[in-house]
């Protein structure tokens, strides 16, 4: 499981006394708690994994949204600071699809729902999102849907 692997880096990166991988994979941990005590009051996912993924797909995304941020404003140390945890935080997702991998799936998955042009493109996503959630990043999903179904 993708949190016990979390939670034994934290322990490798304290013995190594690795301060910023330490620090970052800190974050990933408190984020992963957060959303279990956002998860009580209603239905937790019968999958662990998929939940921690979800969780540290956001991280990437805010993190990226940052660089872009931070380089715009003329701050590449803080921009390379988030650069790093990226890294980290990357080290833990499962891989992900290449551009073409991922356009063939999403037709194969267009072709199988049955879907013919963009007003079934909610059904569309939810079936990619379920299958391919985990190893795709949804952002650039939904503009190859739009591809596939037009």
């Amino acid at each position: 499981m993708i949190r016990d692997d979390i939670k034994a880096a934290q322990v490798v990166a304290m013995k190594s006394g690795d301060k910023a991988r330490l620090g970052t994979i800190r974050l990933m941990l408190a984020k992963i708690k957060d959303k279990d005590i956002e998860l009580r009051t209603g239905t937790a996912p019968a999958d662990d994994d998929v939940l921690v993924t979800d969780v540290l797909q956001k991280m990437v995304k805010q993190r990226r949204e940052s660089i872009t941020m931070f380089e715009q404003g003329g701050r590449q140390e803080l921009a390379d600071i988030e650069a790093g945890e990226v890294a980290v935080i990357e080290d833990f997702l499962p891989a992900q699809l290449s551009d073409d991998d991922a356009m063939a799936a999403i037709k194969a998955i267009v072709t199988e729902v049955g879907a013919e042009s963009l007003k079934d493109m909610g059904k569309v996503m939810a079936a990619v999102k379920d299958r391919l959630g985990s190893q795709l990043d949804m952002s650039k999903a939904s503009g190859w849907v739009k591809a596939a179904l037009s």
